[in-house]
């Protein structure tokens, strides 16, 4: 009897072992997207963008991201991006073994730019799905009855925070799947050349060139961690494609 409790004992610590082993595992294939750190070993500039060399104290990597004023022996930091291995760039005539293209590289210790992109957000210039507002006919956009126009959401935010609105817009930028969620880029003309458009969260999907009724609740100074600050944003919106 007493050699069959042991049995079972033996029996219950190895499978203890065997679950929390599968947790750690587990955890290390999802690690969270902490930004990295580095300094500038070279730079080169291409239209408007920047390729940078950094060594980031384990490694040396090649960055790609907007363009950016940085000299070499800057510090930078930088959120993980999209790999590509083997990326021939045509201006530079020359092929990256491995390259990271990031939504943004910021100085270290500078200013974090306002309505930047969240943690796994792909960067814009490298994204499928994204177009110049200034290249779309917004001449047939109406504002909803008793709704607002994107103009009117972002100027009147403070206003408007908490509220529930609705806004009709064309989708200028659509990704998917980004921390759970579609993430629409909304434009109805009302916004002038060189003016941020309106960020939205939802579960609904649309294509570029959309036209869309937007209805959701106005959120004001959303922080989603390392400086990236939304001034105005509607999450979790209803979304019909019209």
């Amino acid at each position: 009897m007493r050699r069959y409790w042991l049995v079972v004992v033996i029996a219950f610590l190895a499978t203890s072992f065997v679950i929390a082993a599968a947790e750690r595992a587990g955890a290390a294939e999802t690690p969270e997207r902490a930004p990295s750190s580095g300094k500038v070993l070279e730079v080169l500039d291409v239209s408007n963008y920047t390729y940078v060399r950094v060594d980031t104290g384990q490694e040396e990597l090649w960055l790609a991201g907007p363009k950016v004023q940085i000299k070499v022996g800057d510090r930078i930091i930088f959120l993980p991006g999209m790999l590509m291995r083997n990326f021939h760039s045509k201006t530079l005539g020359r092929t990256f073994d491995r390259v990271y293209f990031v939504d943004r590289i910021q100085l270290e210790g500078a200013e974090p730019a306002r309505g930047a992109l969240p943690p796994g957000h792909p960067p814009i210039a490298f994204s499928a799905g994204s177009s110049d507002p200034g290249n779309m006919d917004f001449s047939k956009i109406t504002k909803p009855t008793g709704g607002k126009t994107v103009a009117e959401i972002i100027q009147g935010k403070d206003q408007l925070s908490g509220k529930r609105i609705s806004v009709r817009g064309k989708v200028t930028k659509f990704l998917a799947g980004i921390m759970n969620k579609n993430w629409i880029h909304l434009n109805d003309g009302t916004v002038k050349e060189g003016a941020e458009d309106l960020t939205i969260t939802t579960d609904a999907k649309a294509k570029i060139g959309d036209t869309v009724l937007v209805r959701g609740v106005v959120e004001t100074e959303k922080n989603f961690g390392f400086g990236y600050q939304y001034a105005v944003i509607i999450e979790d919106a209803e979304v019909a494609v019209e």
